[in-house]
């Protein structure tokens, strides 16, 4: 398949659902087995109650290899956190709408240095906050599950994320825009098939669909329902 960050059906690993002891043999077997994205979360412990990555590991990583960095950017105070990431050389980077004062200013800034520029929305943040600057957007993330509390098992996928998926969908396609949808949060096969033909471009892979035990295998089947819904 030729990369495109739409209507591809991208599934990109979530870094902190790989084994982090071992992240560089983790990534190299993400490459091996075909997967063209890798999905960075950056949390700074106050916007959301977890600290997993720090930027010198996303750093030393952008340095082992070329595949393509989306960062989601979970912070109180979101300009150290980009001015870092764009200097550390990522492809994609979606900060959260809740916390950013200047949503315009801040796509402005980030596109300005070549950089792909998005916003994430937790979920139960309306779609509707987006309307004026969908145009800007690159990205939007929908979390399916609320920020920094995948360790919590009793979290599941908000009960309105489909209508939401298809409030997004349709904002876009109403406008005109070339704007990639982008799910995180307990992401399944069953999500796949679900919006993998035309509504959602990017899958974030956790636990739920990608086992650190089994790159190969499990990102394999991911491929193989890529191609069978690329073919439908």
């Amino acid at each position: 398949m030729t990369f495109s960050w739409r209507n591809s059906c991208l599934v990109a690993p979530s870094l902190i659902c790989l084994d982090l002891c071992n992240l560089e043999a983790q990534v190299r077997a993400c490459e091996a087995a075909g997967i063209e994205v890798l999905h960075v979360d950056i949390i700074d412990g106050h916007f959301s109650p977890s600290l997993p990555l720090g930027l010198e590991t996303v750093r030393r990583l952008r340095q082992l290899t070329k595949l393509k960095f989306d960062v989601h950017l979970m912070a109180t105070d979101n300009d150290y956190f980009v001015d870092e990431l764009m200097d550390i050389g990522v492809e994609q980077l979606i900060f959260h709408q809740e916390s950013e004062r200047h949503v315009d200013n801040q796509l402005n800034r980030i596109r300005a240095k070549g950089v792909r520029a998005g916003v994430a929305l937790k979920p139960a943040t309306p779609v509707s906050m987006l309307d004026c600057v969908i145009e800007k957007c690159d990205a939007v993330l929908l979390m399916l599950i609320n920020p920094g509390y995948a360790w919590n098992k009793g979290e599941k996928q908000a009960t309105f994320a489909d209508r939401k998926i298809r409030e997004l969908r349709g904002l876009i396609d109403a406008r005109g825009c070339d704007t990639a949808i982008s799910i995180d949060g307990r992401v399944s096969t069953q999500n796949i098939r679900d919006y993998g033909s035309g509504l959602v471009d990017i899958f974030v892979g956790g636990t739920t669909c990608i086992s650190r035990d089994d790159i190969a295998g499990s990102v394999g089947k991911l491929n193989d329902l890529r191609k069978t819904l690329s073919a439908a």
